[in-house]
């Protein structure tokens, strides 16, 4: 029975051992110190070893996150009527209609002036390379412009009817 109690304080002087190993500070923006690394890699970044100096490890709280409610939930009392989403929705889609039909009037005077990709030149090109970083600037305009034509009617696709 005299074993039991030597052989638990044995254990806990190896732990306790263990817990206070060599502990290296290590230079850098975020001082760093670590008893993780091996003599030779502490040696490699500049480390050195800190000595007789206790080192206290405290424990930060988590923040907190409020809970949310989930993106598609309302509470009850705030639906809105019927008649008045139906107008809402109507307002959208004469909204986006009328999008629409600009960005396709600006996307076809866009085409016409890039003419296939051979537009008029102008007085100030006399560089031709200027000539060719406009036609650029023109292609990515109507690309860009096609480009918002499909997200308007993606978007008129989703209202109901």
């Amino acid at each position: 029975m005299t074993r039991w109690p030597a052989a638990v304080s044995l254990g806990l002087c190896a732990t306790l051992a263990q817990a206070q190993g060599t502990v290296y500070k290590c230079p850098g923006p975020p001082v760093l110190y670590t008893d993780q690394l091996s003599a030779q890699e502490a040696r490699d970044r500049g480390c050195r070893t800190i000595e007789g100096a206790p080192i206290t490890v405290i424990q930060g709280n988590r923040p907190r996150v409020p809970a949310v409610a989930p993106a598609g939930s309302r509470p009850a009392d705030s639906r809105v009527d019927p008649t008045a989403q139906r107008a809402r929705d109507s307002d959208a889609r004469r909204i986006l209609g009328d999008e629409l039909r600009r960005e396709e009037e600006r996307l076809g005077a866009l085409q016409k002036d890039y003419n296939n990709g051979e537009p008029e030149r102008r007085g100030d090109e006399r560089n031709y390379q200027r000539y060719i970083d406009r036609v650029a600037e023109m292609k990515a305009a109507i690309v860009r412009k096609e480009a918002d034509i499909a997200a308007l009617k993606r978007e008129l696709a989703k209202l109901p009817q």
